[in-house]
Formats: C-alpha cells, sequence, structure tokens
C-alpha cells in the first residue's frame, strides 16, 4: 500500500468488517443503540418499553382505554478509548508482498477485538444470577449449563435459540470431555469460536473470559445470557495513514471509541466455575 493510495473511509469498514469477524462477546451483545460518538465521554441513549397488559377480549364490547406505555432511559457512556499505531519500513515493504500492510491491519483488529471482548466480559458482576462451583469437573459441568438454561427460563427468556453460553478454553474442554454430543453442522459457526448446543443453546469459547483466582482455585467467569442482555456501541473514530518524519516508512494509527452496558441483568447468568490448582 502507497501511502497516497490511502482512503480512510474504506479502511474504516475493512477494519469494521475484520472487527466483526473477530468479536465473539461483542457479537453477542444487542448494538442496536449505535448513535453518533464523536469521543470518550459521549453518551448513547437507550430507550426499553415497559410491560404490555393482556385482557379477556368480549364480542360486541368497547375496549377499554389503550394503556399508556411506560419507558426506561439509559445511558450508555463510550468509555474505552483504544489506539493503533505501527509503520512498515520502506525497505521490508520492498521485499514482502504488497498485501503486507493489509495482514497488518488484520493483526492490529485482532488485537481491538480482543480487548473489547474482554472488556464485555469485565461486565460480569452485573449478572442477575449467579451459580457458583468450587470444583468444576466432567461429571458436574453439563448440569450447571442446564441450570443456567433454566435460570434463564424462570425469567420469562422462552427461546433457547436466543440463548449463548461463553465458556474459556478450560471449561470448554471439560464440556467435551464430559462426552455430550455437541456436534454442529454448521461450519460457520464452528469458525466462529461455537462447539456445539446444549438444549438449543450455543456454547462458544474465548480465552478473554474473565478469570479471578482464590486460594488454589481459579474460577472462570462464564457466562450464558440472551443476546439483549448487554449494550454494546463502538465506533472507529478515526484513521490515518502518514510517513513519520524521521523514518523510511508507511504508518497507520487508528482510534477504537466504544462502550457496553448490562441492559437486562436478568438475562445474564454468571457461571462462576472454578478448578482448583493440579
Amino acid at each position: 500500500m502507497a501511502i497516497t493510495n490511502f482512503i480512510p473511509t474504506v479502511w474504516s469498514e475493512n477494519l469494521y468488517t475484520q472487527l466483526d469477524r473477530r468479536y465473539i462477546a461483542v457479537s453477542h451483545c444487542n448494538r442496536d443503540y449505535e448513535g453518533e460518538i464523536k469521543e470518550k465521554g459521549s453518551v448513547v441513549n437507550i430507550i426499553s418499553v415497559g410491560a404490555v397488559n393482556v385482557f379477556d377480549y368480549t364480542k360486541d364490547t368497547d375496549m377499554s382505554a389503550p394503556q399508556a406505555l411506560s419507558d426506561t432511559l439509559r445511558t450508555l457512556v463510550i468509555d474505552q478509548a483504544k489506539a493503533f499505531n505501527f509503520q512498515i519500513d520502506d525497505i521490508d515493504r520492498a521485499q514482502c508482498t504488497p498485501k503486507l500492510m493489509n495482514e497488518a491491519m488484520k493483526v492490529a483488529s485482532a488485537a481491538l477485538a480482543n480487548t473489547a471482548d474482554r472488556y464485555v466480559y469485565s461486565l460480569y458482576p452485573a449478572a442477575g444470577t449467579t451459580i457458583t462451583e468450587e470444583d468444576t469437573t466432567t461429571s458436574n459441568i453439563i448440569g450447571h449449563l442446564i441450570d443456567a438454561r433454566t435460570a434463564l427460563y424462570t425469567k420469562d427468556v422462552s427461546d433457547s435459540s436466543d440463548i449463548v453460553i461463553e465458556v474459556s478454553p478450560q471449561i470448554a474442554a471439560l464440556i467435551l470431555k464430559a462426552k455430550i454430543d455437541l456436534s454442529t453442522d454448521n461450519r460457520e459457526q464452528l469458525e466462529c469460536g461455537c462447539i456445539g448446543s446444549i438444549g438449543g443453546c450455543k456454547i462458544y469459547v474465548s480465552n478473554n473470559i474473565a478469570t479471578q483466582t482464590a486460594g488454589q482455585v481459579a474460577y472462570y467467569k462464564c457466562l450464558a445470557r440472551t443476546k439483549r442482555a448487554i449494550a454494546f456501541a463502538e465506533q472507529i473514530s478515526e484513521i490515518s495513514a502518514y510517513r513519520p518524519e524521521k523514518r523510511f516508512a508507511d504508518a497507520v494509527k487508528g482510534l477504537h471509541l466504544y462502550g457496553a452496558k448490562v441492559v437486562y441483568p436478568d438475562e445474564l447468568v454468571l457461571l462462576n466455575l472454578g478448578i482448583p490448582a493440579a
């Protein structure tokens, strides 16, 4: 890529595309709240509608006045600002393929995606329900996943296809060793970290799951949630190419702004799964 061929809009769109391909936590958030994000500290408004009453209908009888729906306004603060800034020396660029800068941008997008996913997973304390196990094994792991599914169902979540369960690689290994049939014929899902499903709930593996150590036990903060439990909004605020003054090199820098908020805590279950040190 020559510096003169850099088109910010195109590169921003490409970066968004690369981010979407790498997201796990973010991809399971409600992202309908994208607003005008100009800088860190910007606010996105989230409006939710209250319950709708259901009543008996009698033929040839006038209905009562229509219900005035209540609404709730929440704010999602864009409190995360992450940047990247890298250069490729002209000599290196001349000796490598023309796709070198594209590959560098892919690496940058992977780093940004991992950072955003870790941020989303850090919101686990806001979960409405917590299931704790200090000694997670192949014998009890499936039972805890079913318990999480049940906890969501008791909160009026009725569609299992809307539930995702996100676990660490260590917990995923126990699930697979439990010899439960997790097979799926959806290759696209497998490539996005999905290892299958239990009770209709898809299970995803991420190395960005939050962890906490207590004594000799490592607790993995796995999540079971609906896709509206957490709201996420982002903006590639800046992306530009330049020539460093003291180098013969092409450089690219970018700024990723985002924020996330637990909007429906009753639809978020924390699976606090511990594995004792060997």
